[in-house]
C-alpha cells in the first residue's frame, strides 16, 4: 500500500528526465521543479512544480511558498490513493 514519490530538479528536459525517473524507480508520482527559473528551486522559499505520473497525465503549479507544495503532495498522494483503492 506503498505511494512512491520522487523528486526531480533540472535544469534541461524536466518533462523528459522526470518521466524517465518515474520509469527506473517505479514511482507512482513525481515532483519536478526547474531549477533554473527565478524563485524555484534552492535556496528560496518558493517552487514551481510540475506533478507527472506513470500514465502520463500531469498536473501543473505556479510559483508558491514551498510550505504550499507540500501541501499540494500530501493532498495529490491522499487523493491518488483513496483512487487506487477504488479500482481494486
Amino acid at each position: 500500500k506503498q505511494f512512491l514519490v520522487g523528486f526531480a530538479a533540472e535544469t534541461e528536459e524536466l518533462v523528459q528526465n522526470a518521466m524517465q525517473k518515474v520509469r527506473e524507480k517505479n514511482l507512482d508520482m513525481i515532483v519536478a521543479n526547474p531549477i533554473g527559473k527565478a524563485g524555484s528551486g534552492f535556496g528560496t522559499d518558493t517552487n514551481e512544480v510540475l506533478f507527472l505520473f506513470p500514465d502520463g497525465k500531469s498536473s501543473s503549479y505556479p510559483l508558491m511558498l514551498k510550505e504550499d507544495v507540500a501541501g499540494l503532495i500530501l493532498d495529490t498522494i491522499l487523493s491518488r490513493k483513496k483512487g487506487k483503492k477504488g479500482r481494486q
